[in-house]
């Protein structure tokens, strides 16, 4: 069941570093040009299509490859409605002069870090499990 209460969250955040590096990619066309790579996450936005995908599909395509990230996902199921979460996770990255980028998906809450700063943005996450 999802997880409403911020401190709960928090308690349970569990965060997990994917091994992957990736790319925030953006591309003109249809995303049905882009399906067979898979991406992991797609935005559509006035100035085109916006991609996230790993490093060496990227460079498959001969887009943008920098800067590069790793995903840290939020192992505890918080649900879409909770309050705070995305604000406490991000504030405390800002802290440490750790920018953020935050998907939230159904079950999940994803931040993607930059690859240089992402074991200290997991020691930062896990600390968090004492925010009051």
């Amino acid at each position: 069941m999802a997880i409403l209460d911020l401190s709960t969250l928090l308690e349970n955040l569990q965060p997990v570093l994917d091994p992957d590096e990736y790319v925030f990619c953006t591309v003109n066309g249809d995303l049905t040009h882009y399906l067979s790579l898979k991406p992991l996450a797609t935005f559509v936005e006035e100035e085109g299509l916006t991609l996230i995908l790993t490093k060496p599909q990227a460079q498959s395509l001969g887009v943008c490859a920098d800067p590069t990230f790793k995903r840290i996902t939020l192992s505890v199921y918080s649900s879409l409605e909770a309050v705070g979460l995305t604000a406490v996770v991000a504030s405390a990255l800002a802290k440490e002069g750790i920018s953020a980028n935050v998907i939230a998906a159904y079950h999940h809450d994803h931040v993607f870090v930059p690859i240089k700063q992402a074991n200290h943005a997991m020691q930062v996450l896990i600390n968090l499990n004492n925010f009051k």
